[in-house]
């Protein structure tokens, strides 16, 4: 069923151009309406919350949950089933390991498979809304990158919400970084914000 189009100035105006079918949206005699509350960027929409939906090609950071004979059960923050077979990874997996994988295949019933597997040992995972991973990443990874630059960290952004940050760094300035752009993924000049964010909190770790 369609969604009535939500009352927000940015999400719910109406494309006056010619209609585009993308996320979100719906087209109705001729207009384009988006069906959440969200933030328009071009032609798509960007919806201020909502549950995680696995796609094809997307990289997840998942969480082993169960240990089976031929491979492992992974926790991807959805209600849907996510399985990575035991030749897909070298590493001998445990409950709790954690993991970022590639979605290599969506069954009929939304089951899961996962390849291209890696282990990720010794940093911090923490859970944001998914819909505010294309902001944390930033166009062309900008956002993301500026973050693992300023910070020293390694990180790992999943689609599905996860995101794993190495204790080697300043883990807890790029988490408060992370958590910080998530709050405020709808204000517009959000990379200069996060940029002067971190280098003020940077200039006050400094040694007099």
């Amino acid at each position: 069923p369609r969604s009535t189009p939500s009352n927000s100035s940015a999400a719910s105006d109406v494309y006056k151009r010619q209609p585009e079918r993308t996320s979100y949206v719906y087209v109705s005699e001729g207009k384009t309406f988006s069906t959440v509350l969200g933030l328009k960027r071009g032609d798509r929409v960007i919806p201020f919350k909502g549950p995680y939906t696995p796609q094809f090609g997307d990289f997840v950071v998942g969480v082993v949950q169960d240990v089976k004979f031929t491979g492992y059960d992974i926790e991807i923050n959805t209600p849907y089933t996510a399985f990575l077979h035991e030749r897909m990874i070298r590493d001998k997996l445990d409950y709790g390991s954690i993991i970022f994988a590639k979605i290599t295949a969506i069954d009929e019933v939304r089951g899961v498979d996962l390849g291209q597997a890696k282990v990720l040992k010794w940093g911090h995972l923490i859970e944001v809304p998914s819909t505010k991973i294309p902001r944390i990443i930033g166009k062309n990874n900008s956002m993301i990158t500026m973050i693992r630059n300023a910070t020293k960290c390694s990180i790992f952004v999943g689609k599905n919400g996860y995101i794993w940050v190495s204790h080697s760094g300043n883990t807890a300035l790029a988490v408060a970084t992370i958590r910080k752009i998530a709050r405020e993924a709808h204000i517009s000049g959000l990379t200069d914000k996060i940029h002067a964010y971190l280098a003020e909190s940077i200039e006050e770790k400094q040694p007099e």
